[in-house]
């Protein structure tokens, strides 16, 4: 887990029907965010069991090896990995109940591509009923939030008439069934291809990490969105952004030549 509550501040509030939480570092504890940043970052590029292979029949270097060669070497593609990364973190630990099932960033095409299509999907299935509950999250991270790059994500999240896409619910059941996982994958593809998704079944994410204060934009944001899904604004702030992404990948690389 990311801990945010060992280094952040956190706020909750409404904007009507919305929810907004802002996390707020706190730069004397950047240190302890940092360390618990970098130790969930690998298993969101490579499965434990990948690296604990690697480790146990070639030894540490080439374990080490494999994890720098799967993270991202420019500043952009980190600060958007790392966006994404905060968005799973948060909505496994915060979001009352929603799990992201898979780390998508293990099936990059290259570490210095973004992916396409949703960012995150968090999921939420009824224990009774079976039913399926969405979470569709758009992360945008960059040093100084802009209002501009909200509306960029609200285009994202109104896509597909508000819904996730097809196309990453059936690349979540894929990918699912390689982990064995066959009874969440079947209800995906259940929703997806069966019963159809009702609007009410879905929730709106818009999770944000910046160097700036995200309040006033995000509360804009929430306000002044038009349609009936209900939406969540997570605002990560973190003075210093683009020293804090360095730093946080150095760190993983040097766990990862000390484990």
């Amino acid at each position: 887990m990311a801990q945010f509550n060992t280094w952040c501040s956190l706020t909750n509030s409404a904007v009507g029907n919305h929810g907004l939480c802002v996390l707020t570092s706190n730069p004397a504890n950047l240190a302890s965010g940092i360390q618990a940043t970098a130790a969930v970052i690998p298993n969101h590029y490579a499965a434990e069991e990948q690296v604990a292979r690697a480790l146990a029949r070639l030894g540490k270097p080439a374990a080490a090896a494999l994890i720098q060669g799967k993270l991202p070497t420019t500043k952009t593609i980190r600060s958007g990995d790392l966006g994404e990364i905060y968005a799973t973190e948060w909505i496994d630990t915060h979001s009352g109940g929603y799990r992201a099932p898979i780390k998508r960033l293990r099936w990059k095409d290259h570490r210095n591509m973004a992916m396409r299509g949703d960012d995150v999907i968090g999921l939420l299935q009824d224990p009774q009923t079976q039913r399926l509950y969405f979470l569709k999250t758009e992360a945008k991270s960059r040093v100084t939030l802009t209002a501009q790059v909200l509306a960029a994500a609200r285009a994202g999240l109104d896509k597909d008439g508000g819904l996730p896409s097809a196309h990453a619910l059936s690349f979540i059941s894929a990918r699912l069934l390689e982990l064995d996982n066959a009874p969440l994958a079947d209800a995906i593809d259940a929703a997806l291809l069966k019963h159809g998704i009702p609007v009410e079944s879905v929730r709106h994410l818009l999770f944000t990490f910046s160097g700036n204060t995200p309040d006033a934009l995000l509360t804009a944001s929430l306000q002044s969105y038009p349609g009936t899904i209900t939406q969540w604004g997570v605002g990560l702030r973190v003075e210093g952004h683009a020293a804090f992404v360095g730093a946080v990948y150095d760190q993983v690389i040097a766990n990862a030549n000390n484990a």
